[in-house]
């Protein structure tokens, strides 16, 4: 059981011999500041306020670790309770003050995502930009921090994963005199060969792309390779980073004479991390990340560009103002958007249309068929082109993601699914105001994700914090009421009854999974030969096209590259069964109103359920002294409960994608075969070989095991779920029923640290109403003031 076995020994708070551990250092209260620079006054002041609640509630933790670190450090036999309270302290000092929120702007090619990127960060050609082109070859990252200078670290692809990846390229590349004049022909005009040649003859020179595999591992690269396999830039100034930056991730069309050094290793990188100092503009805290094209014919690469979409909580599609209506591309970036929303940690999809300055009048003017207002300018075309595109492409996204999530999902609800934006005017302002080029707007929108998540993690960690401490003050009490082990009997009798009622509704929740599953799977198997034959088949024949099939075959049914469509067979014939369980997988996973088809409602009616109990043992045994036992167990079932969110969201993106795995590995055998043809006809043979072998699996049952193996996945996730409960539970009722035993009476007093967390807790309420005057307060001088912005001359 691969699911539950990630439970043992772990939980949120487990039980580890290590006490004696040192807490990391924070970072000074002047490095702290600087995260703040990034947010006007109002905003500022919350979360200086968050900040400083954060910071004491650290303070009182480490306080109260240390003074228990004393109390038992000449301590032979240390009571697992106290065991357990030093590693929830420590793990709770050490949790990081936010986790980055990871904002993806994908895009096609020269759709403008780092042109984007350069003015929200205020850098302009701080990134390469090179108009319709494709210029960035790999996932950039673009973060601030609190650094002093500018710095950019570049991964390299490990030996062994360059390994793999230069068998592949050679086996692309085998060749055999066997073809006629028209194959050959074809065969040099292949995509996939041309990259895989100019891969070769980048990395080791010219002539490369004769060699076998067993001759260029003995071959020495052009290039110098650190062995850590990272290269780290700094530089005093943005400008001169960049240009040290540019030729590792500026896409290098052909091999040059005497081209430089990083150009040489390009074929390694993995991606690029870049780091700007106390930015003023994007928070420490927000990672943009630039993801470019629609995979990497490399596995890791390829790997690593499938999970940086699915870590984005929020996806930016990039399309340009002239591509925006139409084009398999925008639609193929759209569709995988919605796909990280099903399977990932994705809440926010949105369409940001670049390059809106441009407009050519008279065409606009004779092709205009709204409004009755007269045009007199270019900068009045464009506004009211602007205002048209955000009406009709949010009515085509809401219909879009309606299909596909469930009516509730928090991304429909979203007042802004479309901004249209222009980088050159915000540059130049010769058309537009800097407020009318919308990139404030987008960095208000990344300003507000960081200030609510922000307030949360916080609202979290000090509720935690406090039921923590609640129960560290408890183990020096020692009184306690004559039947307190009824309370407690009767408690884990009560939870006993409650997880198998739990059982009982994820079972309700996924089966209706079931019916979907079927019919998708009827849908399959009804259509995969017309949908396999659209895959194989090109319009201009098998021309060019002959080894990006081998490409396919090679990494089992999948061509992802830099420059082209991706390719993936196995997801093309599975999606007839994705179109039918999205709407329904995605209200299983859903946070809402509790019904018999959403999982999470279930798991906190659950949480509260424990907690009324309590309340209700409480009042009824009159537990007046013994208040904190009650008020920790409350806490503690919060803080079990809300790591399991996490480990849900964590596992729900193999269920997802369990179908596509199941299908790739029972058409395996097909496509190693399919690989291994060459000669005449090679083409339509490895056609056939794929049309054969996916017509004997699918006779074979091949869609039923996919959808049995997703039902089978649902059920390690309900295994995981009731197991995590069980364990986590069972162990906070042992240690909350075992005081009084004598085990306790030398523990530090903490009975200060308790009163401070206590005031601390109080004070979360005061906290996030002032935030909410402020920002009331801010929004009504906003609209009593008048407007700052100036139109430019047309």
């Amino acid at each position: 059981m691969e699911d539950t076995e990630d439970f043992v020994g772990q939980g949120p708070h487990p039980v580890d011999d290590d006490v004696f551990k040192e807490p990391t250092r924070k970072r000074r209260r002047s490095d702290r500041d600087q995260r703040f620079r990034a947010f006007p006054s109002v905003e500022q002041s919350a979360l200086k306020e968050y900040e400083k609640l954060e910071s004491r509630t650290r303070r009182v933790l480490s306080n109260t670790y240390q003074k228990l670190i004393q109390s038992v450090f000449l301590d032979d036999s240390i009571p697992n309770g106290v065991k357990y309270l030093i590693n929830r302290l420590l793990a709770l000092i050490e949790k990081p003050s936010l986790d980055p929120i990871y904002i993806g702007l994908f895009g096609s090619t020269g759709a403008g995502k780092s042109s984007l990127i350069n003015a929200i960060i205020q850098q302009a050609m701080f990134l390469p930009v090179s108009g319709e082109s494709i210029c960035t070859s790999c996932i950039v990252q673009v973060s601030s921090g609190c650094c002093e200078q500018y710095e950019a670290k570049i991964h390299l692809l490990s030996d062994q994963e360059w390994k793999e990846e230069l068998k592949n390229l050679t086996k692309l590349l085998h060749r055999t005199e066997e073809l006629d004049r028209e194959e050959a022909d074809a065969w040099d005009r292949d995509d996939a060969v041309e990259e895989a040649i100019w891969k070769l003859q980048m990395f080791y020179g010219n002539g490369a792309e004769r060699k076998n595999y067993e001759e260029l591992l003995r071959a020495k690269p052009k290039g110098k390779i650190p062995t850590s396999r990272i290269i780290t830039l700094k530089a005093e100034e943005a400008g001169e980073l960049s240009v040290k930056l540019d030729p590792y991730i500026r896409t290098q069309r052909r091999v040059l004479v005497g081209e430089s050094a990083e150009t040489q290793i390009w074929p390694l990188i993995k991606h690029v991390e870049v780091t700007l100092p106390k930015s003023e503009l994007i928070p420490e805290g927000v990672v943009l990340v630039d993801i470019p094209g629609t995979g990497d014919f490399n596995s890791k690469r390829d790997e690593m560009w499938k999970k940086t979409i699915d870590k984005c909580s929020v996806i930016w599609v990039i399309s340009d103002i002239e591509r925006v209506s139409g084009g398999r591309a925008h639609e193929d970036l759209l569709n995988e958007s919605i796909k990280a929303c099903q399977r990932g940690f994705c809440r926010d999809v949105a369409l940001v249309v670049t390059k809106t300055d441009k407009l050519h009048l008279p065409e606009y003017l004779r092709e205009r068929k709204v409004g009755n207002q007269t045009i007199l300018s270019q900068r009045e075309a464009v506004l009211e082109r602007n205002e048209m595109v955000k009406l009709q492409r949010n009515r085509i996204l809401k219909e879009k993601l309606k299909r596909k999530l469930p009516a509730d999902s928090k991304v429909l609800e979203a007042s802004d699914l479309v901004y249209t934006v222009s980088a050159q005017e915000y540059w130049q302002q010769a058309l537009l105001t800097e407020e009318e080029t919308e990139i404030p707007r987008l960095r208000g929108y990344i300003r507000k994700s960081l200030l609510d998540k922000k307030r949360r993690m916080v609202t979290k960690y000090v509720t935690e914090a406090f039921g923590l401490l609640l129960l560290t003050d408890s183990f020096n009490c020692t009184e306690n009421l004559p039947n307190e082990y009824l309370h407690m009997s009767g408690l884990r009798r009560f939870v006993e009854e409650k997880i198998q009622l739990l059982e009982k509704a994820i079972d309700q929740c996924f089966a209706h999974i079931e019916q979907p599953l079927q019919e998708g799977v009827r849908n399959a198997r009804t259509s995969y030969r017309r949908i396999l034959g659209a895959c194989l088949v090109r319009s201009r024949g098998n021309q060019g096209f002959h080894q990006t099939l081998k490409a396919v075959c090679l990494k089992n049914g999948i061509y992802a590259s830099r420059t082209l469509a991706r390719i993936d067979l196995n997801e093309a014939i599975t999606q007839p069964i994705y179109d039918q369980i999205d709407p329904v997988f995605g209200v299983i996973f859903r946070a809402g109103k509790p019904t018999d088809s959403t999982l999470l409602p279930h798991i906190d009616a659950f949480k509260h359920s424990l907690q009324e109990k309590m309340m209700e043992i409480g009042v009824r045994n009159g537990w007046k002294y013994d208040n904190y036992k009650k008020s920790f167990l409350i806490q503690e079932i919060s803080a079990i409960l809300g790591g399991l969110e996490d480990y849900i969201l964590r596992k729900k993106r193999r269920i997802y994608e369990s179908l596509t795995t199941s299908v790739q590995n029972d058409l395996k055998p097909c496509y190693e075969e399919a690989a291994q043809i060459a000669g005449k006809k090679a083409c339509e043979r490895m056609k056939d070989v794929i049309r054969r072998g996916v017509d004997r699996q699918v006779a074979e049952g091949m869609f039923e095991r996919a959808q049995e193996r997703m039902q089978h996945q649902f059920q390690q996730l309900k295994n995981g779920i009731t197991e995590k409960v069980k364990g986590s539970i069972a162990t906070m009722l042992t240690l909350a029923s075992s005081q009084g035993d004598g085990l306790y009476k030398e523990l530090a007093d903490v009975k200060s640290e308790y009163k401070e967390m206590e005031k601390l807790h109080r004070s979360l309420r005061e906290v996030a109403e002032n935030a909410v005057l402020r920002r009331g307060m801010q929004d009504f001088l906003l609209r009593m003031s008048p407007s700052k912005s100036v139109p430019p001359k047309a």
